[in-house]
């Protein structure tokens, strides 16, 4: 036996499996039939009704002639509480975010303390008191061997400045 004889052989007995499987396929479709009529006979389910749609209370804005909540000029409110010098020239520092600092060690005694502090970009930095950081204006009021005490300088959302207090403890690792 050659193989083309082989090959027209086998082509022959996928033919006849083929067509012995198509002819199952064509057997009595009653019970189908009868199947789908049971269903549509049966009544369909009540549908729930529709939600009461709310009715609410028309409001008109008559404030158009107040104040802009959203501007930002100066009402002259604050005027003599404290501000940022626009003068002073920013130190290194103070181009990190406060929370991006960290205090890594200090070095001294007494009044000659000094505080290490690591910034983001992994280089160490002495403080001292007076000196700034943070990116809110910062100033550093006095350093001791486990923190670094700071007033910032906020914003007060009235044109003004507020003096908010903050520390940078000493990291353990």
């Amino acid at each position: 036996m050659c193989i083309s004889s082989f090959t027209r052989l086998s082509g022959l007995l996928i033919l006849v499996i083929l067509c012995a499987a198509l002819s199952a396929c064509g057997g009595s479709r009653g019970d189908l039939e009868k199947w789908v009529a049971e269903v549509k006979a049966k009544p369909a389910p009540a549908l729930q009704p529709l939600p009461v749609m709310q009715q609410f209370e028309t409001f008109e804005y008559t404030a158009q002639s107040l104040r802009d909540p959203f501007d930002q000029t100066f009402s002259g409110e604050g005027a003599g509480g404290p501000r940022p010098d626009p003068g002073r020239r920013k130190q290194t520092l103070e181009m990190f975010p406060l929370d991006g600092l960290k205090m890594v060690g200090s070095l001294g005694s007494g009044k000659g303390l000094v505080a290490l502090v690591m910034a983001p970009d992994k280089v160490t930095y002495r403080v001292h008191a007076g000196d700034y950081m943070g990116q809110s204006d910062g100033r550093v009021t006095d350093v001791h061997e486990d923190r670094i005490e700071l007033v910032e300088l906020v914003p007060d959302g009235a044109g003004g400045w507020l003096e908010r207090p903050a520390k940078m403890a000493l990291e353990d690792n």
